[in-house]
């Protein structure tokens, strides 16, 4: 999976879905489920997170960076019982594999939904990479992790499953490549689902490249030219564009993971960034399950107007 600490700035999946018009839940993992609201590949497209318990959530800073250490539905678990479990982490799927919508949370709205990013008004798409169709991986983002952009210094799997926008799974870190975009360094985590099949195989970058070959390749030629079909550069990498390891991975992760918790207590500029949540309750931030609530129901009302407007212009051409 290709997975991004949470950055500075917006940048910054084979399940059915629901008619337009009649959100519903989508399980996505134990703990959390997805309402969508409007029709996707539309720009009042919002996808929105719940809790266990059914109350609305922030995916950025509500769900937790660390997989839980000790208990999985109130039974101790086998992660708990060794040291592996300090290289798990939870990430939130954005993109799902083959697929080309440049899909991403919403970093600048409350609650932080996952959305369709858009560029003047138009949706955005990744071109196909020949060989390759839309993103080659399941993309997606830390929680709980910011790239501060006055600090100088949404990650990859090895999973073959296509999963669902909005689905929040555990990942086990192996390494890390560092992008440089419009003179920022984006860090492009590597990663592999705990559930995979051969996850037991991968500890650290070098295990890619041993079960894996041309994967990495395959990922910096990706990166290297995805823009370019929108009449943009190549991209550049710092370190030579080398994938660094995983004790480098945690570090980059655990020093966004600090910025995150200065921009949830205020302590930074975090400029355009929202940081309503509801379970960071020493946060000048929190806000309660009533007005998390209403913050949706105002998504919704607003999603509905602009669609009936559509409707009356619609039926006005007819005429």
């Amino acid at each position: 999976f290709m997975r991004d600490t949470e950055r500075g700035r917006d940048t910054g999946r084979g399940r059915s879905r629901l008619p337009a018009g009649r959100p519903g839940p989508h399980c996505a993992m134990a703990s959390y489920c997805t309402e969508e609201h409007s029709q996707p590949r539309s720009p009042s497209y919002h996808l929105f997170f719940k809790n266990v318990a059914g109350h609305y959530i922030s995916p950025f800073h509500d769900i937790p960076l660390k997989v839980d250490s000790t208990v999985e539905n109130g039974i101790p678990t086998k992660r708990a019982r060794n040291d592996e479990y300090e290289n798990l982490f939870n990430m939130v799927v954005e993109v799902p594999r083959w697929t080309n919508a440049k899909m991403e949370i919403a970093t600048k709205e409350p609650l932080n939904p996952i959305k369709q990013d858009r560029k003047d008004g138009k949706l955005q798409y990744v071109a196909n990479i020949f060989p390759h169709k839309g993103y080659i991986w399941n993309y997606g983002a830390l929680p709980q992790t910011w790239e501060d952009p006055h600090r100088k210094d949404k990650s990859t799997d090895c999973c073959s499953k296509v999963l669902s926008c909005g689905e929040v799974i555990p990942v086990k870190i192996l390494g890390i490549l560092a992008l440089i975009d419009q003179g920022e360094t984006d860090w492009k985590i590597i990663a592999i689902n705990v559930n995979d099949p051969e996850a037991s195989k991968f500890h650290d970058i070098d295990d890619v490249k041993k079960y894996k070959p041309g994967y990495l390749e395959a990922t910096l030629n990706w990166f290297r030219f995805y823009k370019v079909p929108e009449g943009k550069p190549e991209n550049q990498f710092a370190f030579n564009a080398e994938f660094k390891n995983k004790a480098f991975a945690l570090d980059v992760i655990k020093s966004t993971h600090e910025c995150w918790k200065a921009l949830l207590m205020k302590k930074c500029d975090g400029g355009a960034i929202k940081c309503t949540n509801v379970h960071i309750s020493d946060s000048p931030f929190h806000c309660t399950q009533e007005e998390a609530r209403s913050i949706v129901e105002l998504v919704k009302h607003i999603s509905n107007i602009i669609c009936i407007i559509k409707l009356v212009s619609v039926g006005h051409i007819k005429k």
